[in-house]
């Protein structure tokens, strides 16, 4: 049976932390949220007509209709961060303890990855995240530092086309072997400069570790798969 070396995770997230590798998953079915508007409606009831000469009550005014403006997805570009990025609600599968719970965590556990690479947004991901790994802290320190000092990233968005769950009754950690793709990444500073070369594309191999505990999963490592024999 074929078995799967990995890269050193120190190794893996110190290139990460040097080149700001996000990788993050597709964020299935998440949709801008929008509020409605609320409308006031106005009950309408039978009055005793007035008699002659007196005075028709007032009609009562009309309430105004607050109509909400759609909040507008704008990806970050040249000019400026990205605004009114979507954040992924987690599914209610990926609450339960099963393999097939383990898939839809993954999943979000990546949309959230995602979230923090477009907007700089870590705590989503920090709240389903052991943060004492050393990919952990290496991502975080990535992240903060792409967006200190009014910085940002441009592109770098991920899809996960494949998440296999290698689940092992009965076991403590459980992992998913995951396929990322991440786009290529700019890094712009507060004065819209590129601070630094791009990171070009990637479509790599991660091996992801999770526990269940509590009522709820937690991503404890992972890292990049390197080979084969």
């Amino acid at each position: 049976m074929p078995r799967h070396s990995f890269m050193p995770l120190s190794f893996v997230r110190a290139r990460a932390a040097a080149v700001a590798l996000a990788v993050a998953v597709v964020l299935s079915g998440c949709q801008s949220a929008t509020t409605p508007g609320s409308e006031a409606s106005l009950t309408s009831s039978t009055a005793t007509a007035p008699t002659s000469g007196a005075t028709p009550p007032e009609a009562p005014p009309l309430a105004a209709t607050d109509a909400a403006t759609p909040a507008i997805y704008k990806p970050a570009d040249a000019q400026g961060k990205a605004q009114n990025v979507p954040v992924p609600v987690m599914p209610e599968l990926a609450k339960e303890n099963s393999k097939a719970g383990l898939e839809a965590f993954i999943g979000y556990w990546y949309a959230t990855f995602s979230l923090a690479t477009e907007t700089g947004d870590l705590e989503p991901w920090s709240h389903i995240t052991v943060l004492s790994s050393p990919v952990a802290a290496a991502y975080v320190k990535a992240i903060e530092r792409n967006y200190s000092q009014g910085r940002w990233m441009v592109g770098g968005r991920v899809s996960t086309p494949v998440i296999d769950i290698v689940w092992t009754e009965g076991a403590s950690v459980q992992e998913a072997r995951v396929q990322v793709i991440q786009t290529e990444a700019h890094y712009f500073n507060a004065d819209g400069i590129e601070g630094r070369a791009p990171t070009p594309s990637t479509n790599i191999a991660e091996a992801v570790f999770s526990k269940f505990g509590e009522g709820s999963w937690v991503v404890t490592d992972n890292g990049m798969i390197v080979g084969q024999k």
